[in-house]
């Protein structure tokens, strides 16, 4: 009991497992990142055959660019916007119906 007190359990807190680019963002959310812009840039060049509109075609890929790295960049609890929406869908599809039948137990 003694040698407890002496040697005081110690827990390192805000350790990172895995090599990062910036605070949060790592090699898998890049990857992500760049399959969303391929794709987003895709969808972009069919809508610029289409319209022939520069402006509209290089700002809707920018939006995309900077609209993943937002969400996928990890916060302190090492949470991103898309993890967060993914627990909330498969929390909805978790939950039972379980329909309440009213009866007056007094009668």
């Amino acid at each position: 009991m003694e040698e407890r007190r002496k040697n005081p359990l110690y827990i390192p807190q805000g350790l990172k497992t895995r090599v990062e680019i910036f605070d949060g963002f790592g090699k898998e959310e890049l990857f992500k990142t760049i399959m969303v812009t391929l794709l987003a840039g895709i969808v972009d060049f069919v809508y610029y055959m289409i319209s022939k509109n520069v402006v509209v075609s290089m700002v809707s890929i920018l939006v995309v660019i900077a609209g993943s790295v937002m969400m996928l960049t990890k916060d302190r609890s090492n949470i991103s916007v898309v993890d967060q929406v993914g627990f909330m869908i498969r929390f909805s599809r978790s939950q039972k119906f379980y329909p309440y039948k009213y009866l007056d137990e007094w009668r």
